[in-house]
C-alpha cells in the first residue's frame, strides 16, 4: 500500500510565502490538505497534487531549534509513521530527542543550501540576473565614477571636476563661483548625488533666497532623483502640531529659504540642532558683511557653517568686484585660515603678483618666454627652488613644455584659495554659441500714443496693462510675431514675458486665432501640465513651434534645442535680462542665439534696450559687471525711462555706463586669476573621469539588463522609441518596488534625450528604481538556488555539477569604497564530483546558453536524491574557497596600500606649499587608511547562489 503524500504532525515550508516559516500537517482528505503556520498565526489549504510545499528535512550537522528557542545540532535523524524524530546536542553537550512537531516555527530559509535542501528552487533565470547583478553591482561601486553617472546633465568636463575633486575630500568646504551659465547648481547637485549614493553623506541642508526654494527642489528632483523636503513656516508649524519637536529632523534632505532662519530665532535654534553632513548656500554673495557689522543673515549661516563638516557656497559674483565679500565668504569655509582680513588682502596681493608671473609662460612658447628671460628664471627659482629651474633648463628643447606644465602645477599648489575656491569662466570653457540681437523696433499703438497718465517706467516695460482687456488685437509687438512666426514656421522659437496673464492671453491668441502649434508656461500650472507643455514644444516633428513663457520659463529650464529667443518685454535688472537668455545660451547649444525684441519706437523699452545694448553690451555676450553697473546707475536709469523722448540724457548715461563697464572690465581682466582658473578644472584628469562615466554607464548593456531584470520581476514594459520603455506595476509582480509608482513612468536610457524631455524619467545604473531592485535581489534570497540540466558530450551522464557563486564582501562604511580595491566582487567555481574545477574550462555565460530548466519538483527530487553527493561537494568548495579568500585579501591590500601611499605622498607635498591642507587632513587621510587595511584583511567570502547541474544523455 503506498504511503500518503501528507501526514498529520509534518513539516513543510511554502515555496511561494516563506515568511509564514514552517507549517503542519493539520488534515489530509479529499485530496486537500490544510498546513496551519503557527509562527504567522495563518492556515491555508492545498490542492494536493500540485500544492507549492516543500518537506522539511534536516540532516546531521545542521542545528535546529525547539519550541524554546533552544538549539541543538543534528546528530541523526530518524522516521516514525512518516514524521521524522531528531537527535543530537544541545550547547552543554547533552543529548537530546525532538520531534519534528515540536519545531521552533519562526524559522526563515535565506542561505542557499538551506533554501536548496528545503526544496525552495527559483526559476533559472533568476538566478542568472542574480548572478549578472552582483558582477555590475561590483563594477559600479568600484568605478572612479561611482556616485556621478545618475544625474540628467551633459557631460562638461569643469563641472565633472569639481565634482570628483569634492567629492573624494574627507569634507568638502568650497566656494563654487563659477561664471553665470555655467552651472554652479548642477555641481552642487552632483557632489550632493555622490556623497549621499556613496554613503559619505546621509543629512544635507540647503538655504537660498526666497525666490529660488522651488526652482532647486524641481531642480535636485529631475536633474538627481533627490528628493528633498520644502521647509517654509508653514510647514513647519504644521510639523509641530503632528507631534515632532523639531522640524528640520523630519527629513534627510531639506530645502529651506534663508527668511526662514533670519526671521525666526527658534527656527535658526532648530536648524542648528539638527545636525547636517552638508550646508549648502545659494546666492551666498548676498550675505553682507563687515568687520564691525556682520548681517544677520550672515551669522546666521556662519553659525551652521561651524557645525556642519561639509560646507558649499555658490556665487557668481568675481572676487575682484568685492575683496572684502570675497574674505567674508572664505571665512565661512575655513575662519581658521581666513581670521584677519588685512592678512588676507596682503596674501591677495602677493597672488596677483604670482599671477602676472604665470602669464607669459601660459601661451605655447611659454617654455621660449622662459629660456629668454633671466627675471622670470630667478622669480620662478625664488618660489619652487633653483634646483626645480635648474633641471628644467638642462632637458632637451623638446621636453621643455610638458615639464614647465609640472612647474606651472607646483605654482598653482602655492595659490592659496585653490583649493576651496572653484571659478571657471565662458573664456576658459569653450562651446558656448554667439548672441546677435535682432531689434524690431514698432509703431506705438494709438492707445498708448493718446495714453497721458503719469505711470511708472515699469508700468511701461508691459504695454498690455496701460491697453486694457483688448489687448492682444491692438498691440504691434502681437501683430508682428505672428507675421514673423508665419514667415519661419520650421524654427522652434521660445517667448519670454513678464506675466503669466500676458503669456495665457498671447498664446490663445497664436493657437486659437492664428492657428498655429504653441504651448503655455507659467508658474499657475501644476508640475504636470509644465512638463508636458515643455515635452511637445521639445518633439522635433509634431511639437509645438512656439513655447510662450511667464518669467518662471527663465528659471531652471534649459531649451538649448531652440536658438531663437523672443523677448516680449524687458526686465527691469540686467540680471534678470542673462537668466532669460541663459535657456539658450547654454553649453551644447549648437547655432547661433538669436534675440528678437520687439519694442515702440521711441518707448520706454526702446531706451531701455539701447542701454542694455549699448552701454552693457548685455546682447552681444554675459555682462559679469552689469548688476553692480545698475544699482550704480538706477537713478538715472528711471529719469531716461520715463522721459524717453530725452535721447540728450539717454546718449549721456550710455556713454557714462560705457565707460564704466569697461573699466571694470579692465580692471578684472587684470586681476584675472589665471592660477585659479587652471586649478578649478585639469583637463586631462576631466575626460579620464568623463571617459569613465561613459564607459561604465553603458546605455545598451544597461538597457538589455534592466528590460530583463522588470520582465523577471513581472514588471508590465512596452517600447518607448528604440531607447525607452512604459513600466506599470503587473498583476503577478514577485515584490513591490518601492521606485514604481502606482501611475507607472516613462523612461530613457539615452542620456541626450533625457536632457531634451523632461517628462521622461533618465534612466541610469544609478537610478532608484534600479539600486533598490537590485538591492532586494542581492541582500535578499531571490534566485540563490536552482536546478538544471545539461548536455555536453565530453561530460558523461548523471555527472552531478554544482556551480557556486561566492560574494566577496568587507565589514566596512559604504563610503569607504572598498570595492576599488578588490580584485574581484566575487568567486565562481564548477565543481565536478571529484571536486575538481571546471570553472575555467566552462565559463558562466557559455553555460547559460547550454543549460535546460526543470521543474520544481523534478529539480527537489534530484535534489533529495544527489544530498549527500552535494553535501561533500559544498565542504570541497568552502576549503577551496578559504584558501583562495588569503590570496584576495593580499591583493587587496596590496592594492589599497599602493594607491593610498601615492595620495597621501601629493597631499603631504600640497600641505608643504599650501595652508589649506591641514595637519588634521594628513591624519584623518592615515586613521581612514588603517581602517581600510583592517577592514579588507578581515574580508570574507560568502556563498552568494548555488546552481545544481545534472549532466544528461
Amino acid at each position: 500500500m503506498s504511503q500518503a503524500p501528507f501526514v498529520p504532525g509534518q513539516r513543510w515550508i511554502s515555496n511561494s510565502e516563506a515568511e509564514l516559516g514552517l507549517g503542519i500537517v493539520v488534515e489530509y482528505a479529499n485530496r486537500r490538505v490544510e498546513i496551519r503556520f503557527p509562527a504567522a498565526e495563518e492556515t491555508r489549504t492545498y490542492a494536493a497534487d500540485n500544492a507549492p510545499l516543500s518537506r522539511v528535512a534536516y540532516e546531521p550537522g545542521d542545528r535546529i531549534s525547539n519550541l524554546f528557542g533552544d538549539a541543538i545540532e543534528v546528530v541523526e535523524r530518524m522516521e516514525h509513521n512518516q514524521c521524522y524524530i531528531y537527535r543530537g546536542l544541545d550547547d552543554e553537550g547533552e543529548e537530546q530527542v525532538l520531534p519534528e512537531l515540536e519545531l521552533d516555527s519562526a524559522v526563515h530559509f535565506s542561505k542557499p543550501q538551506e533554501r536548496l535542501f528545503a526544496g525552495q528552487l527559483d526559476r533559472n533565470g533568476l538566478f542568472k540576473l542574480r548572478v549578472a547583478g552582483l558582477e555590475h553591482q561590483h563594477r559600479l561601486h568600484a568605478s572612479e565614477a561611482y556616485g556621478l553617472l545618475g544625474a540628467r546633465v551633459q557631460l562638461l568636463p569643469h563641472q565633472f571636476y569639481i565634482a570628483g575633486e569634492l567629492s573624494g575630500r574627507m569634507a568638502p568646504r568650497a566656494l563654487l563661483a563659477d561664471e553665470v551659465g555655467l552651472g554652479k547648481t548642477i555641481e552642487a547637485g552632483l557632489v550632493l548625488h555622490q556623497r549621499l549614493i556613496s554613503g559619505r553623506a546621509s543629512r544635507v541642508m540647503v538655504v537660498v533666497p526666497d525666490t529660488l526654494v522651488h526652482q532647486w527642489l524641481v531642480e535636485m528632483l529631475r536633474r538627481f532623483n533627490l528628493r528633498f523636503t520644502l521647509l517654509d513656516e508653514a510647514r513647519c508649524t504644521d510639523i509641530e502640531i503632528s507631534g515632532q519637536d523639531n522640524p528640520f529632523e523630519s527629513s534627510q534632505l531639506v530645502i529651506c529659504p534663508l527668511s526662514l532662519l533670519t526671521r525666526s530665532e527658534a527656527r535658526q535654534a532648530q536648524a542648528e540642532a539638527a545636525g547636517w553632513d552638508i550646508l549648502v548656500v545659494d546666492e551666498a554673495h548676498h550675505l553682507g558683511w563687515s568687520e564691525e557689522a556682520p548681517s544677520h543673515a550672515y551669522l546666521c549661516i556662519e553659525a551652521l557653517a561651524q557645525k556642519t563638516p561639509g560646507v558649499l557656497l555658490l556665487t557668481a559674483t568675481p572676487e575682484q568686484l568685492g575683496p572684502e565679500g570675497h574674505f567674508a565668504r572664505l571665512r565661512l569655509l575655513d575662519p581658521a585660515r581666513y581670521p584677519d582680513l588685512q592678512k588676507f588682502l596682503d596674501e591677495e596681493h602677493a597672488y596677483f603678483q604670482l599671477n602676472s608671473l604665470i602669464e607669459p609662460l601660459l601661451g605655447e612658447q611659454g617654455a621660449e618666454v622662459l629660456r629668454g628671460d633671466q627675471n622670470l628664471q630667478s622669480a620662478l627659482a625664488e618660489r619652487l627652488g633653483g634646483e626645480a629651474l635648474a633641471n628644467w633648463l638642462k632637458l632637451d628643447q623638446e621636453d621643455q613644455p610638458a615639464a614647465l606644465e609640472a612647474l606651472i602645477r607646483q605654482l598653482i599648489d602655492l595659490q592659496g584659495t585653490g583649493r576651496v575656491l572653484f571659478r571657471n569662466t565662458r573664456d576658459t570653457v569653450a562651446g558656448f554659441p554667439q548672441r546677435q540681437l535682432q531689434a524690431e523696433m514698432l509703431d506705438m499703438p494709438p492707445e498708448l500714443a493718446l495714453f497721458d497718465e503719469e505711470v511708472s517706467p515699469e508700468v511701461w516695460l508691459h504695454p498690455e496693462k496701460i491697453i486694457g482687456e483688448d489687448w492682444v488685437d491692438a498691440d504691434t509687438r502681437v501683430e508682428w510675431l505672428v507675421d514673423w512666426l508665419k514667415q519661419n514656421r520650421n524654427e522652434k522659437v521660445l517667448v519670454i514675458c513678464a506675466h503669466a496673464d500676458t503669456a495665457v492671453a498671447l498664446e490663445d491668441h497664436l493657437n486659437l486665432r492664428e492657428g498655429m502649434r504653441s504651448a503655455v508656461f507659467h508658474e499657475g500650472m501644476s508640475l504636470v501640465n509644465r512638463d508636458r507643455a515643455a515635452a511637445y514644444f521639445a518633439e522635433e516633428e509634431l511639437g509645438a513651434q512656439v513655447l510662450v513663457c511667464s518669467e518662471i520659463g527663465s528659471e531652471g529650464r534649459n531649451f538649448q534645442f531652440a536658438h531663437h529667443l523672443v523677448l516680449f518685454d524687458l526686465p527691469l535688472t540686467p540680471d534678470l535680462l542673462e537668466q532669460r537668455i541663459g535657456r539658450l545660451d547654454r553649453i551644447g547649444q549648437r547655432e547661433d542665439i538669436q534675440i528678437h525684441v520687439p519694442v515702440y519706437e521711441g518707448g520706454t523699452a526702446e531706451a531701455l534696450l539701447r542701454w542694455y545694448d549699448e552701454g552693457l553690451n548685455a546682447f552681444g555676450r554675459v555682462c559679469a559687471v552689469g548688476d553692480a553697473l545698475y544699482r550704480r546707475f538706477a537713478p538715472q536709469l528711471l529719469k531716461c525711462l520715463q522721459a524717453p523722448e530725452d535721447t540728450a540724457a539717454l546718449d549721456a548715461l550710455i556713454t557714462e555706463t560705457r565707460q564704466a563697464r569697461e573699466n571694470l572690465e579692465l580692471d578684472l581682466s587684470r586681476g584675472r586669476d589665471r592660477l585659479l582658473e587652471i586649478s578649478s578644472c585639469d583637463p586631462q584628469r576631466a575626460q579620464q573621469l568623463l571617459e569613465e562615466v561613459s564607459s561604465t554607464e553603458s546605455s545598451e548593456q544597461l538597457q538589455a539588463f534592466a528590460e530583463k531584470l522588470f520582465d523577471r520581476f513581472g514588471v508590465d514594459t512596452q517600447p518607448h522609441g528604440p531607447d525607452g520603455l512604459v513600466l506599470h506595476p503587473g498583476d503577478h509582480m514577485l515584490c513591490q518596488l518601492p521606485g514604481l509608482p502606482e501611475e507607472g513612468l516613462t523612461l530613457t536610457f539615452n542620456r541626450e534625450r533625457a536632457l531634451s524631455r523632461e517628462d521622461i524619467q533618465f534612466m541610469s545604473w544609478e537610478h532608484p528604481l534600479l539600486t533598490d531592485t537590485l538591492d532586494i535581489i542581492s541582500r535578499g534570497e531571490l534566485g540563490n538556488c536552482t536546478v538544471c540540466t545539461l548536455k555536453l558530450p565530453p561530460l558523461q551522464a548523471g555527472t552531478l555539477l554544482l556551480e557556486l557563486i561566492y560574494e566577496l564582501s568587507c565589514a566596512a562604511p559604504r563610503y569607504l569604497q572598498l570595492e576599488r580595491y578588490l580584485p574581484s566582487g566575487s568567486v565562481r567555481q564548477l565543481l565536478d564530483p571529484e571536486g575538481r574545477d571546471l570553472g575555467a574550462a566552462l565559463g558562466h555565460e557559455p553555460l547559460n546558453k547550454l543549460l535546460q530548466t526543470v521543474s520544481r519538483a523534478t529539480g527537489q527530487k534530484m535534489v533529495r536524491l544527489a544530498r549527500e553527493q552535494i553535501v561533500d561537494q559544498l565542504k570541497v568548495s568552502q576549503s577551496a574557497a578559504d584558501k583562495t579568500l588569503v590570496q584576495l585579501r593580499e591583493q587587496a591590500i596590496a592594492n589599497l596600500d599602493a594607491q593610498r601611499e601615492q595620495e597621501y605622498t601629493r597631499l603631504a607635498a600640497l600641505a608643504e606649499r599650501n595652508p589649506l591642507v591641514k595637519p588634521e587632513e594628513l591624519e584623518a587621510f592615515q586613521a581612514e587608511t588603517a581602517l581600510m587595511r583592517e577592514s579588507l584583511s578581515s574580508a570574507e567570502l560568502r556563498l552568494d547562489a548555488i546552481r545544481v547541474i545534472l549532466v544528461r544523455e
